[in-house]
């Protein structure tokens, strides 16, 4: 009987593969602030360098959307390399010409996160369809382990470039991180197995449609991550207490999270995976509201630490979710369109918070975009009820 623990995941083709994701992520989540610092001494440089972000991220929303509907699966290796190529060159444009007109840095910055868009979904089929079965569940924990251990480490990666070497620096580094991606994907497998006929007739589009409620709980998830990112500096200052305590609590989410993720994986968990996700969501929830209630620094983190410990659980369900609404030849494409739903969701949550903030409380702001999660919630499980009636969803395999 093959294991089904974590170690059996430490082989060559799954180590690979981790090196692979790290090089194609890192870049992606120095970007934001990459793009800030790169700008930032220019007159305005702040607001433009948040510009630049914003386009990033809208580069990413809709080459996620569209990018990723179009991977085919014996054609994998070549999509996902030249998506990451061109991301690497437009990577390097921006560090090379960091004092290029505003117009030609935004056309870099939304071509940075459109052309790769695609490879978060392209790499997680790659690694899904090449595990057993019975190590999925674990594979995608150790993923979102992976995953969240990138993004704690970005912030500081970009910072102690752009301030210890040059402005430019993060993305000359996201650059050669990309490309070094691109090289690494030969040592991957080049394709991954899906027959077409699975979906019966029905087109991409609307076989991708009918997971509509899997990605609306995604999206409420992000829409939490931004709240306790964005907001959480203004709640501290309204507290009283010091602003630079933001870094050490943020950090604190990521790592447990990152635990969180880890202890999703060890064993089997009682109901359906949509149950799972609801009650992982509504967890989340009440950690955000508690930490906008509650005036004590230590209770603020403390209700961080479980909500990171939630919420990665709550990544891991939806990816399983989707597994099990999915057929096979959809997987790739649907994970790409979550990926894009949830930066929506993310951009939803901070115009809803900073738009509050313009005219109430942190606390208010934060309230509010808990208010728009349980919303999304309410739609997500009615749309997973009907699924369950119409016999389209069950769970994975665990």
């Amino acid at each position: 009987m093959a294991s089904t623990t974590y170690r059996a995941l430490i082989t060559r083709p799954v180590l690979s593969w981790a090196a692979v994701a790290v090089a194609a992520r890192m870049p992606v989540a120095m970007a934001p602030l990459a793009l800030v610092f790169l700008v930032r001494e220019r007159p305005g440089g702040y607001v433009l360098g948040a510009e630049l972000a914003a386009v990033y991220v809208v580069g990413e929303v809709i080459g996620a959307a569209l990018l990723g509907a179009r991977l085919r699966p014996d054609r994998a290796r070549q999509h996902l390399a030249g998506g990451l190529g061109v991301g690497a060159l437009a990577f390097a444009g921006l560090g090379i010409l960091p004092g290029a007109p505003d117009l030609v840095l935004g056309a870099f910055a939304l071509l940075a996160g459109a052309a790769p868009a695609a490879s978060p979904g392209g790499l997680r089929a790659l690694l899904t369809e090449h595990v057993d079965t019975g190590l999925v569940p674990k594979a995608l924990s150790a993923e979102a382990t992976l995953t969240y251990a990138v993004w704690a480490a970005a912030p500081a990666a970009a910072g102690g470039l752009a301030f210890g070497v040059a402005s430019y620096a993060p993305l000359l580094l996201a650059a050669a991180l990309m490309a070094l991606s691109v090289a690494g994907l030969w040592a991957l497998p080049g394709r991954w197995e899906a027959d077409e006929s699975d979906r019966a007739g029905v087109s991409m589009i609307r076989t991708l449609a009918m997971a509509w409620p899997v990605y609306v709980s995604g999206a409420a998830a992000m829409s939490l991550l931004a709240l306790a990112e964005l907001v959480l500096p203004a709640l501290l200052e309204q507290r009283g207490l010091a602003v630079s305590w933001s870094g050490p609590l943020l950090a604190g989410y990521s790592l447990a999270a990152a635990a969180g993720a880890l202890l999703y994986g060890l064993r089997s968990w009682p109901g359906r995976l949509s149950t799972q996700s609801l009650v992982l969501l509504l967890g989340v929830s009440a950690c955000v509201a508690a930490a906008a209630v509650i005036p004590s620094l230590a209770a603020v983190a403390v209700a961080l630490v479980v909500a990171g410990l939630l919420q990665a659980g709550l990544q891991v369900t939806r990816a399983l979710g989707l597994r099990a609404v999915l057929p096979q030849s959809a997987l790739a494409a649907g994970y790409s369109m979550m990926y894009s739903v949830v930066g929506v969701g993310y951009a939803a949550s901070a115009s809803l918070s900073g738009a509050v903030l313009s005219i109430a409380l942190p606390s208010t702001a934060i309230l509010s975009g808990v208010v728009l999660t349980l919303l999304l919630t309410v739609a997500s499980a009615v749309g997973e009820v009907r699924l369950v009636r119409a016999k389209a969803y069950a769970p994975a395999e665990q």
